[in-house]
């Protein structure tokens, strides 16, 4: 397809499955749609108008890409790295986004927590390490259990839980062959109920859209293995949610744009875990917020970097959740009953990101789940019973 004269031009830095919906949103939208991927073979390239096979890490070729292609807007999806990318052309061409220093702060898990601090924002005790090598500098001030991770990457990529001295270099030296330039953060074990606070920011305006409860593996590597919304946490819990989100995304300056906070609200009440300036990923808010509030969050986000003021009032109160495919160990030989689980009541999507001849594992990080359902219906609660019913009628056959 050719720009039509007056068409406005988005460019959507990558182009896999995470960015799909973005692509076909902006389609839907009649924009002009260029999409970055190092992949030629990503999903979303033959949905897009223009494909440029660059990383989306590479902020200098981005940049120049987004010149060239002339974009009226610049944007990713459920990605944090790629952020750094998005801010540094959309600084150097005038458009809407947040700061480079922003983006740092939102995808260096060290700058980030560094920025809660000074901003009063609560959150867990930390030690930053250059590499496994400057374990012996803090050995002897860290408590136990604690929790190690890279501090340049997500997705639970890299994330151990530490039960004492005698596993701390290996789970730091885990941590850093898991990031892109080695370095590790040491943070204290929040124990407690885990959320994300779905955040869209307008001119400045934190406007927190949702609250998203959690279901993970537990240790050690806290894979997400399901969402659902609204919180279940009541009225006083949610209101402290969201006020942490608040000043969490306004410590890092986020003026513009979508933020996905997650929290964990403690004994002790909220303390930050971490947060991306984007949307989040896991289809929180691509499917589950429109399914539990009626917002369009990716079109609000596509607006946003446009410069157009975008509609975030909510339309109904309803329940929405994603539940993922839990498997043994071996090949996939057979999937059966698939149409019957879609034909289930409130189910609106399942989908597998594995397929025959695929190996099923260990669940280490979020790329080694195999695919999920999403349902909606009255309740939170009854949403989730919606994707357990239709996964029961799933079945996998390993060999």
């Amino acid at each position: 397809m050719k720009a039509v004269s007056g068409m406005k031009r988005l460019l959507i830095i990558g182009a896999s499955h995470l960015q799909l919906p973005a692509i076909q949103k902006a389609k839907e939208m009649g924009l002009y749609v260029g999409v970055v991927d190092f992949n030629p073979k990503a999903i979303g390239i033959s949905v897009a108008d223009e494909y440029f096979n660059v990383s989306t890490i590479d902020e200098e070729r981005v940049y120049q890409v987004a010149k060239e292609f002339r974009a009226d807007g610049i944007m990713t999806l459920a990605t944090d790295m790629p952020m750094r990318s998005v801010a540094y052309a959309a600084n150097k061409l005038g458009l809407v986004g947040i700061s480079y220093d922003t983006a740092i702060k939102a995808t260096d898990k060290g700058e980030m927590i560094k920025a809660f601090e000074a901003a009063n924002v609560e959150h867990p005790w930390y030690y930053i390490l250059s590499s496994s090598d400057d374990i012996e500098t803090i050995g002897d001030k860290i408590t136990f259990p604690c929790i190690s991770k890279p501090v340049d990457n997500a997705g639970s990529r890299g994330v151990m839980l530490i039960h004492s001295r005698d596993e701390l270099y290996e789970a730091v030296k885990y941590s850093a062959l898991n990031g892109r330039n080695g370095g590790v953060i040491i943070e204290e074990y929040l124990e407690g109920s885990e959320v994300s606070a779905e955040v869209m920011v307008i001119d400045g305006i934190v406007n927190v859209l949702q609250v998203t409860d959690k279901l993970t593996t537990g240790a050690p590597h806290f894979v997400e293995m399901g969402h659902s919304q609204p919180s279940q946490l009541g009225n006083k819990n949610v209101d402290a949610i969201k006020d942490l989100a608040v000043r969490a995304v306004k410590a890092v300056n986020i003026n513009n744009g979508p933020a996905h906070v997650e929290i964990m609200l403690t004994k002790k009440g909220p303390k930050m875990i971490e947060l991306g300036a984007r949307m989040g990923g896991d289809c929180i808010t691509t499917h589950l917020v429109p399914l539990s509030t009626g917002i369009d969050m990716i079109k609000a986000t596509i607006d946003i970097c446009l410069g157009n003021i975008p509609n975030i009032e909510k339309k109904y109160n309803k329940g929405s959740a994603i539940r993922y495919f839990s498997e043994s160990h071996g090949v996939i030989q057979k999937i059966e009953g698939i149409e019957i689980a879609k034909s289930c009541d409130g189910v609106k999507q399942i989908t597998l990101v594995k397929g025959i001849g695929d190996t099923a594992g260990d669940i280490n990080s979020s790329v080694d789940r195999i695919g999920y359902v999403i349902a909606q219906a009255e309740s939170a609660v009854k949403a989730v019973n919606c994707c357990e019913t239709a996964m029961n009628f799933v079945s996998v056959l390993l060999k």
